[in-house]
Parts: structure tokens; sequence; C-alpha cells
């Protein structure tokens, strides 16, 4: 255990919302250190605000503007008294300046350097970085380089292309081009939509890996040279670019391919002195991988890499951010079983992954299993903030009994009151090329079946229809009611 007391802080507050509020506050206060939380009042009764020692409200002209206005949040933890503030992820997690204002305002940015946001931020000068530093980047072109040959170099690089935003991520932006034709009027959109979701409007595009596999590496460095991985997670199953199931180990690496892709993003974050938990992401196909990006912060799949190494990746945060040397060599890093992580969305997988909204009439979790959620019965669901509700993380000696405890923790998790995507991630745990392990990014896309709930037959319908009016309180006020000739009668018999 830390000795806390020779920490330059005491108190740590989370500048996030939902169920990764939540879990840090969970590790901050099991070392012993007060945890604070911002809250815009859409979330007052959230569960991560009830668990804090502190909440402090913040406002905006939307929930998200509050979570996003930087100066308020550290103006609001300077006043409370905090000594560091924890990002979480989304929101101001990968902002270099917000990351600077926090260390101009005394306190301890639980995160990389901002030198390092910057550098691992811009994914342009991030492939430069890792290209020179003979790490393997797919074949691609740089609008920078020269603007005014950008499309015809662009074309050189070979079909099929995906463009990307500079600034971007969270796969916002991405447009993948299949022939010269499209090229020119899909930058142009794309382009577009960087402003937009980054404010830059900077391209490159990069040869696209057909059928490809996503795996990415956690990182963890401190500031006295330290760094190790804690292994690859598997992220292919995805929809809009955006990750909806993760696993490790990999069933794609063998053991050679694993240690090769594990220490070569130790390296690329070693070259860049890299400090705190961060994630190295990669294209893998064919035997194959390609550097992608690197994410400069805690993800939403961490907990798959904390089932299979028992690491406590927030409590390794604060211990980097409070100058401690990492416990730990890369040896002493092992795992053991297999772990996946299921994210359940408030969403409708047949509509086309459409959001959907409601209150939380009801919730039970299953039992025996790790569930992060950030939800609690008699809230609600509303369009503010990503549909993610929770995410439900299993763990088995091997992949076929982490399976099996994840169909049956699914099968016990209630939700009543909004569509949510528990009955999707049955259809795709059953689904037998998810089985045999054989995904790739665009598989969800090539199988659109597993989307589509299966119709209920007529007389089931027919039943549920019947119970839903029979509970609902007119129907049943009406069943239950006396006509007023017959309630004259009073109590007479015959």
């Amino acid at each position: 255990m830390s000795d806390i007391s020779s920490w330059p802080f005491a108190a740590v507050l989370v500048a996030n919302r939902g169920e990764i509020a939540l879990r840090i506050l969970r590790t901050v206060r099991s070392l012993g250190l007060k945890g604070m939380v911002v809250f815009h009042a859409a979330d007052r009764d959230s569960p991560a605000v009830r668990a804090a020692d502190e909440a402090i409200e913040i406002h905006g002209t939307t929930p998200v503007a509050a979570y996003l206005d930087g100066a308020q949040i550290i103006a609001a933890s300077v006043a409370a008294g905090a000594g560091a503030l924890h990002p979480g992820y989304g929101f101001l997690s990968e902002n270099a300046d917000f990351a600077r204002a926090v260390a101009a305002a005394g306190m301890v940015f639980v995160g990389p350097t901002p030198e390092q946001i910057d550098l691992m931020g811009d994914k342009v000068r991030a492939r430069a970085f890792v290209a020179a530093g003979g790490f393997p980047v797919a074949p691609s072109a740089i609008e920078d380089d020269d603007p005014a040959s950008f499309v015809a170099r662009a074309a050189r690089v070979g079909f099929p292309l995906l463009i990307k935003p500079a600034a971007g991520g969270g796969g916002k932006g991405m447009r993948i081009v299949r022939e010269s034709g499209a090229l020119e009027g899909e930058i142009v959109r794309a382009r577009s939509e960087g402003l937009r979701y980054f404010g830059d409007g900077r391209l490159y595009v990069e040869r696209y890996v057909e059928a490809p596999r996503h795996i990415e590496v956690q990182v963890l460095g401190d500031a006295h040279g330290n760094l190790v991985h804690l292994f690859e997670r598997e992220c292919s199953v995805q929809r809009r670019f955006q990750k909806i199931v993760e696993e490790s180990p990999s069933p794609a690496l063998d053991a050679e391919t694993r240690a090769r892709i594990c220490e070569t993003a130790a390296g690329i974050a070693r070259a860049a002195g890299y400090r705190n938990a961060g994630t190295v992401e990669f294209i893998f196909g064919d035997g194959v991988f390609y550097f992608l990006e690197m994410n400069t912060r805690l993800q939403v799949e961490h907990p798959v890499t904390e089932m299979i190494t028992g690491i406590d990746l927030v409590r390794e945060q604060l211990r980097v951010a409070a100058g401690e040397a990492l416990g730990f060599a890369q040896a002493a890093v092992v795992t053991q079983g297999h772990a996946i992580e299921f994210r359940i969305y408030a969403e409708d997988p047949a509509r086309g992954y459409a959001p959907t909204t409601g209150p939380v009439l009801a919730l039970r979790l299953p039992p025996a299993v790790r569930v992060d959620s950030g939800i609690a019965q008699g809230g609600a669901v509303t369009a503010a903030f990503d549909p993610m509700l929770a995410k439900l993380i299993v763990h088995g000696a091997d992949r076929a009994a982490a399976m099996a405890r994840a169909d049956a923790a699914l099968a016990d998790f209630v939700l009543l009151g909004c569509d949510t995507n528990i009955g999707f991630l049955r259809r795709l745990l059953a689904h037998p090329m998810f089985v045999a392990g054989q995904v790739h990014t665009g598989f969800l896309d090539a199988n659109p079946a597993i989307a589509q709930a299966p119709a209920l037959p007529t007389e089931q319908v027919a039943r549920l229809l019947a119970v839903a009016a029979l509970v609902t309180r007119p129907v049943r006020d009406a069943a239950d009611a006396v006509p007023a000739l017959h309630a004259a009668i009073g109590p007479w018999r015959n």
C-alpha cells in the first residue's frame, strides 16, 4: 500500500461523470484520499454524485458544455481545495491546454504531460514521430506536406483509402474511399466534419486494410524513466468506428506476434518519454500490424486489463501522478485467464444503432460479475450525453468460460424503461464467427442480421400485451371497479 501521507495531494477531483467518475472515486476513496466530483444539474441524483465526499455543481448552456468548461471546472476545484484533478476519458481528458491550466492553478493533472498530449493528439505529428522511430506505419499521404497535390498523392497511396482528421478521435470524420471518382468529394466532407468536431480541418489518408483487426496495448510509465506494457486488448467489434466489445488476450495473436506488438507499443511510449497510463493502438491483418494512434488517457475498456493482470490502473495513475516510481518491472506483469467487456448502450441496433431515451423504471445488475455503471433506478436516460450506460466485464479461465459467463450475466441484466443493446450482445455472443474469434472491424456491417431482433410469435405478443394492459393503472382500476347500481346494494348477499 502506498504511503499517501507523502503525496502532494490529499483530495482528488474527478472532472467527469457517469460510470467513469464513479469508478475513479472508488479507487480514490479506497486509498484514503478525499474524492470530489463536479456535476451538471442533469446529474444531480447520479450514483457518482452520491458517492463523492464533495460534489460541486457546474453550469453550461447544455450539460455537455458544462463538462467542457475547463476554466469553470478549475475554479471550482481550487475553491474546493482539490490537490489533483483526474479527467477520466472524453471531455477534457486529452486537452493539453486544460492540463497546463490545471498545473498553473497549482493542482496535479492525473495524466501525461501536456507536451505528450500535444504530440500524440495530433495524428499527423504522432505518425511522423512513430515513423521516425522506425516503428511500422501504414502507407499514407499527409495534406500538410503539400495541400495542392494532396488529392493526387492520396490516389497514389492506392485504394481503398481511409481519410482521417489530423486532430481526430473516436471515429469521427473518418471515411473509407474505394475508387478515385469519390476521393475529392469525400475529402471535402471529411474536412467539414473535422472542423465541426475538432475545430481543425487538416487531413491525412492511409491505405485501408480490408477486414482489419483493431489491437491496442496498455502502457504505463512514470516520471523516473520506467515504462511497462500490460499486454493487449482486441477491440475489433465496432459500429461506426465505435467499440462495442473488447477482450484480452486477443484470439488473433500467437505468442510471437503478441510479444512483438506489445514491445512495439512499449517502444513507442518509451521514445516519447511517456508518463502515466496510455494506450497504443494498431491495425492488424495477415500477420502485419501498423501504428494507428495513441490515446493519452484512461480508456473506456481499461477494466479488461485490470481483470487479467490484477492491477488497478487508476491506483497506478494516482501513484505516478504523486511522483512515485512504478512498483513493478515488466517481468512481474503476468496475465491470468480471459476477460471480455460489453458496452451496454441505450440504442436500437435494428434502427441503425439509433440512441434511445426513457426513464430507468427498473435496474437489476447481474451477480458475481463486474458492472461499471453510472445510472440508478429512478433516474432517466436522456439525449444529453453519449448513450453508453454501463460496462459488463467478465473473466473466465479461458475464452469459452468467459463467453458462457457473459451470456448468463447478460440474461440476468434487467434495465426497463428504454431500449438497450443487451439482446443484440447475446446474439453477437452466439454468432459462429464471434465464437471462433474470427471478427474484424467490419464484422457487424458484414453480418447485419445480428442487429435485427427475431420476431416474437403472434401468440406471445398477445400475451405480453395482455399482461402490460393488466398492470396499467387505468385498466386495473376499471377492472376492479364495482358498477354504481351494484354498489348501492351494499353488503347484501343472496
